[in-house]
This record gives structure tokens, sequence and C-alpha cells, in this order.
């Protein structure tokens, strides 16, 4: 079974993380798998809208620490950049179901989707610092524009988790929901919008996105070149490497 789910359905394309035992990690292929989802949705005109959801114990832990570090991306065409570039430009509505934690890319994905319900189990972080890397998907832009400037530095600098009710307090989500009901609640959202006229949905999010739009691409791209340098230094080594080796990193020298 692959580790993306596809169902189509309703006029509705449901991307499932499906490999649990893992923690709903994504890897390069899931990543792959993701990307060429969005690019087919984009081009099907029975596809109204896209949800993507996990399990109601786990959104997603972030990328695959083991993968990333056998090939990590590198090039404009790599897997995980173009998953970003679709989810960022995709012209549809995206709705997404988030439940337990959800682990960088897991909340910074979020930003880029139009509705979004969270379990009252969803905890939100992105705690690249403390890998010794800059945030990605273009969340050092959307996450102060979002969260206001100092709860984006103490969710960005200090990397630590916030739960349904803040995420809720400041508009990252739509609603707190029971986590067994969270990908019923955003399938029948989704469906609502599937029902509605096409090109009036494409416009509006077109619209209301079109002013930061070339800013988001901008600053993605930006992120990428300090995100791979970063990867080559010190900091990222000896976090990845205390990470495996399962102990507290040590930043005291670097």
């Amino acid at each position: 079974m692959s580790d993306i789910l596809v169902h189509t359905e309703a006029g509705v394309m449901t991307l499932t993380f499906n490999r649990l035992d893992k923690k709903n990690s994504i890897t390069r292929a899931m990543y792959a798998e993701l990307a060429d989802a969005l690019a087919k949705a984009e081009q099907d005109g029975a596809v109204r809208a896209v949800l993507i959801q996990g399990d109601a114990t786990i959104f997603s832990a972030g990328n695959d620490i083991g993968d990333f570090l056998d090939a990590p991306p590198s090039t404009p065409d790599s897997p995980v950049f173009r998953f970003l570039h679709g989810i960022a430009t995709f012209p549809k509505p995206i709705v997404a179901a988030v439940c337990g934690p959800a682990v960088g890319i897991g909340t910074t994905m979020l930003f880029h989707c139009d509705l979004v319900y969270a379990g009252d189990n969803a905890a939100f972080s992105m705690p690249f610092v403390n890998l010794g890397l800059c945030p990605e998907a273009a969340s050092s832009l959307l996450v102060p524009q979002m969260l206001g400037y100092h709860r984006a530095a103490e969710a960005l600098l200090l990397g630590e988790p916030f739960m349904a009710e803040a995420a809720l307090e400041v508009g990252l989500i739509n609603r707190v929901v029971p986590p067994t009901e969270a990908n019923a609640i955003a399938q029948a959202q989704a469906r609502k919008l599937a029902a509605k006229p096409l090109t009036a949905l494409i416009e509006t999010k077109r619209l209301m996105k079109k002013s930061q739009q070339s800013a988001v691409l901008e600053r993605m791209g930006e992120e990428g070149q300090s995100f791979g340098r970063m990867l080559r230094e010190p900091a990222a080594r000896e976090a990845f490497t205390a990470f495996m080796e399962k102990r507290r990193p040590d930043f005291s020298k670097i």
C-alpha cells in the first residue's frame, strides 16, 4: 500500500498520509506523490477541491530524517520543493484535517491551505532552529503575518509546540473538533466547496492571494537556498547526529 493514499469522489481529491508506523514522516517518494497528485488535481476539471489528512492520532512528524539525510534536497526540482511550489500555487481550494502532532512541514503546509480543521489533540510545531536550520515553505513570511511578530518569534526561534486553541486564536485553523470527527468534518466542508462554481472558487482564491503570491514564492526560494547551505554546516550536522544517536545536541562549541 502507498504511503500516500489518493482517492477522488464527489469532486474532492483526498490525500491521506498512510505511514502511521513512522508517524507519517514524509519521504522523498511521498513528496513526489503529493506533488504529482496536486499537479493532476490542478488539470482535472472533475477535481474541484483537495483535502489533505492524516490519522486521528497524528498528522505528520515532518521529514523522515534518515531519508532526508540520505539525499537532502538540492535543486528546485527536488520532490519537496515541487510539493511546496505546488501547494503554494494551487488554484483550487485546499482543505486540511489535522490531529495530533504536526511537525515542521506538517505545520508550514497549512499556511497554504484555505480551510483547516483540527482535532483538540493537535500540536503544531516548527522546530527548524533546533535542527540548525531556517524555516521553509515561506513560513518566515507567513507566520509573522498571521501570528504577529512576537508569537512568530516564539514559534520559530524556540520551536516549541502550540496547541489547537492557540492555533484557532491566531487564525491558523477554522475550528477545533473531536479528533475522531476531524477527517469527516473536513471532507464535508471540501464537498461543500466542490458543489460550488469552480470558476468562482478559483477567481476568488486568486484575488485573495494576489497581493502576496510573488512575495511567497520569492521567500520560498530564498529560504530554500539558506536551508541547503545550513544543512552542510556544523550546527545541523550536530543536531541530526544527536537525533540519530538519541541524545541531546550540544551546540556550545558551534
